[in-house]
């Protein structure tokens, strides 16, 4: 076992192995999102790719046990590759976010900037727990969350601000 973990040739099958859990990994966090977004085609191509790559590493895993490097490898890889699949798929940002904005005093002014940026706003008069509220929803591309989320901040500084996934069924007003 010791000799193994100084030859250069474990090393590399150890690194290859790391490599490709990553790849997979990376997949498989993205097709899940992909599934869970309803992209059917996308989440086909993505899960063979994946299914693939992982029978190649497990395949050199179980074929050389005596390498330890290769299971930590393996793991390495595997843990790497979930945080590499959410930073990759927070860099595509597909999907589509609604904004919920509650402010007590400057709703109309949040949505009047938001409208003049170009997003559509609808405006609800609510009541909180000391008083009458502005409740203004926002539904945007994921993509287009950092200029809104300014935008907001600007407005009401103080707005309490919460954000969930949605997925549009139809009509209605999406920012071009």
């Amino acid at each position: 076992m010791l000799e193994s973990i100084l030859d250069p040739q474990a090393w590399l099958v150890a690194l290859g192995i790391f490599a490709l859990r990553v790849g997979d990994m990376s997949l498989d966090t993205v097709r899940v999102l992909f599934v869970v977004r309803g992209r059917k085609g996308l989440a086909w191509v993505l899960g063979f790719f994946q299914s693939l790559i992982f029978v190649i590493a497990i395949s050199s895993v179980l074929s050389n046990l005596d390498n330890p490097l290769n299971i930590l490898g393996y793991a390495a890889g595997f843990a790497t590759g979930n945080v590499v699949g959410m930073i990759f798929e927070e860099k595509l940002a597909i999907g589509y976010i609604q904004y919920s904005i509650t402010s007590p005093t400057r709703g109309a002014a949040i949505a009047e900037q938001l409208r003049s940026a170009g997003f559509a706003v609808t405006e609800l008069a609510a009541r909180g727990r000391d008083g009458t509220v502005n409740v203004l929803q926002v539904n945007v591309r994921r993509k287009e969350t950092g200029n809104l989320e300014t935008i907001i901040l600007e407005a009401d500084p103080s707005a309490f601000v919460t954000a969930e996934e949605v997925r549009p069924v139809r009509r209605g007003f999406w920012r071009a």
